[in-house]
């Protein structure tokens, strides 16, 4: 069977499949949600409530950045200072909200601040590193457990409720209103994309992430890199970032459409990269609007080297979803990835809090 028709099969099971079960799939992982973050909240003494709560109209809840402490101070409650018991419980939240393998980034991504700060105390004592700009680096407050946790409205039923947990290379906005929810923007970040030293050596939180665009754009002829490739200068950072707007309505780049069957399905495997990091069911119904819709739909476009370790970017963009990738460095080394998975009109909710609030209007 050819790759086309892979996709296409695929396509049509995806969707009869959402079709026929996804409505009883997501009142049960709305449940699931709904019970480990009350679970979650019983963990906690009277001051730590006070610290997750916030009105569901907080300004907030709408509010992201992936800086580090030292230059974004969060609202919450720090996972550091969570008990044994409560970290328990906190993961589950996370367990349900993500597939094993969007839970395992998660705390990597963690990890790797505990690996940075490290890197720096040791380039710092081999005075790579001068006194002043070690001070700097200190204060940015790189630490495994300087996440905050928030929790927006009261977590009920029949209710519309939040969840955020963000930090440095991190954000994650979970929105529920009854049976269901949304889970964008969605931030995973990682510095370093690899770590070249300590025992820690070879780790790659992102790793498919960068190695299926390598893979796709090189998989091009020089006519179609002509449309997906541009001269642009790579972006600092990903276009649609906490100060920018938060959707790009321009498109540009090769169309899906453009592509033979090969080229085709590793486009959909990168794709998959990111909609996989969520928890089955909504992998599920994401990946049927993107079937629905069509991958000749969706434009790919990349910026910078088309080699590894040297500034690139690339965007995925249909009407329904943008992915964005950004990988800068310092000294034309690049290994600082920046990524984000957005869903059209449904960031923080906006889609099914419009509906909830329709339906429960007096």
């Amino acid at each position: 069977m050819k790759p086309k028709k892979k996709i296409a099969r695929k396509a049509y099971l995806t969707f009869t499949i959402f079709l026929l079960f996804g409505h009883l799939a997501f009142a049960q992982t709305a449940e699931k949600l709904l019970s480990t973050t009350q679970a979650f909240m019983e963990t906690l003494d009277e001051d730590q409530k006070n610290q997750v709560m916030f009105a569901m109209e907080d300004s907030m809840r709408t509010e992201w950045t992936n800086l580090p402490l030292g230059l974004a101070p969060r609202a919450g409650l720090r996972y550091g200072d969570l008990s044994e018991e409560s970290m328990i419980q906190f993961h589950k939240i996370l367990s349900a909200v993500f597939s094993s393998q969007g839970y395992l980034k998660t705390f990597s991504i963690m990890q790797v601040d505990d690996i940075l700060h490290e890197l720096f105390e040791i380039k710092y004592k081999k005075g790579e590193v001068p006194e002043s700009s070690m001070e700097m680096i200190r204060g940015l407050n790189w630490d495994y457990g300087n996440y905050f946790i928030a929790i927006w409205g009261e977590p009920t039923r029949d209710g519309a409720w939040g969840f955020k947990f963000e930090g440095h290379h991190l954000s994650i906005n979970l929105t529920v209103t009854g049976s269901e929810y949304a889970v964008t923007p969605l931030f995973f970040g990682s510095d370093p994309a690899v770590v070249e030293e300590t025992q820690y050596a070879g780790l790659r939180p992102l790793s498919k992430e960068e190695d299926y665009g390598f893979w796709f754009v090189n998989t091009l002829d020089e006519e179609q890199k002509a449309k997906a490739v541009f001269e642009d200068k790579v972006p600092g950072d990903i276009i649609t970032s906490p100060d920018r707007p938060q959707w790009i309505s321009e498109y540009r780049g090769i169309k899906g459409s453009e592509l033979n069957p090969d080229q085709q399905q590793i486009l959909h495997y990168l794709i998959e990269e990111y909609i996989g990091n969520l928890e089955i069911q909504k992998a599920e119904e994401y990946l049927a609007i993107l079937h629905e819709r069509g991958l000749g739909e969706v434009y790919f476009s990349w910026i910078g080297s088309l080699e590894p370790m040297k500034a690139h970017y690339y965007l995925i963009h249909s009407p329904d979803f943008i992915i964005e990738y950004d990988n800068v460095g310092f000294l034309d080394n690049a290994n600082h990835i920046h990524s984000i998975l957005r869903k059209n009109n449904n960031d923080f909710g906006a889609d099914i809090l419009r509906k909830h609030r329709m339906d429960h209007q007096h």
